[in-house]
């Protein structure tokens, strides 16, 4: 599969390096300096090169969004004409100093960005877990009990191509429904940054649901 990163900072700069172990081709872009995608894409190793945003999105089979609420216009603008795209987005709607959200209960992130780009098909996923634990779930991708990964969106074709990404990363997709639930989850991920980084254990969390009987 080909994966355009749109944002290389914590998120998007370690899932990107583990598609491209997993296999994928990816593209970094959207960063600081061109350099530290040239770092990202040399150590990812692989089939990963660094490019711009419209680099990144072209020929992509789909699209991470990993950047800060704030720069979300400026990278789609980047990117270019995303119609027909597959926009993977772990990108929260957090105000300027990430103490709160701005887009909450009556709508979402990723459905104010599915407004931005109606032509593209929004999934929502990855937001939920810290970065600080992606490459542990990766290094126990095999192990038969895996850790819990929420995603949920309107395509029933990009879906399955994000819970495919979700998989490859070592986290078992569960399936949350329509785009819509995106009020739900993006509240969640504020319960999971209070544990990771004001509890006592640490960062590197994640969540496992199980379900009984049936």
């Amino acid at each position: 599969m080909r994966v355009g990163i749109l944002g290389s900072g914590l998120m998007g700069g370690k899932l990107g390096t583990i598609f491209a172990r997993a296999g994928h081709e990816v593209v970094f872009s959207y960063a600081r300096t061109r350099q530290k995608l040239e770092k990202l894409a040399h150590e990812a190793k692989g089939k990963a090169r660094a490019g711009t945003p419209a680099e990144a999105a072209q020929d992509a089979d789909a699209l991470l969004l990993a950047v800060h609420w704030s720069r979300v216009d400026d990278v789609l603008k980047q990117a270019g004409d995303l119609s027909g795209k597959t926009i993977v987005s772990c990108s929260l709607p957090m105000n300027a100093d990430d103490t709160d959200l701005v887009v909450a209960h009556t709508s979402s992130g990723a459905e104010e960005l599915a407004k931005k780009i109606p032509a593209a098909r929004v999934v929502a996923a990855f937001g939920t877990v810290p970065s600080e634990v992606f490459f542990d779930v990766f290094a126990a991708r095999r192990k038969t009990t895996r850790a819990s990964l929420l995603y949920c969106g309107d395509d029933a074709k990009s879906k399955r191509t994000a819970a495919a990404l979700i998989r490859d990363v070592g986290f078992d997709p569960v399936d949350a429904g329509p785009l819509r639930i995106a009020r739900y989850t993006e509240p969640f991920t504020l319960l999971i940054a209070q544990l990771a980084y004001e509890g006592k254990s640490g960062p590197r969390l994640a969540y496992r649901f199980a379900w009984f009987g049936g």
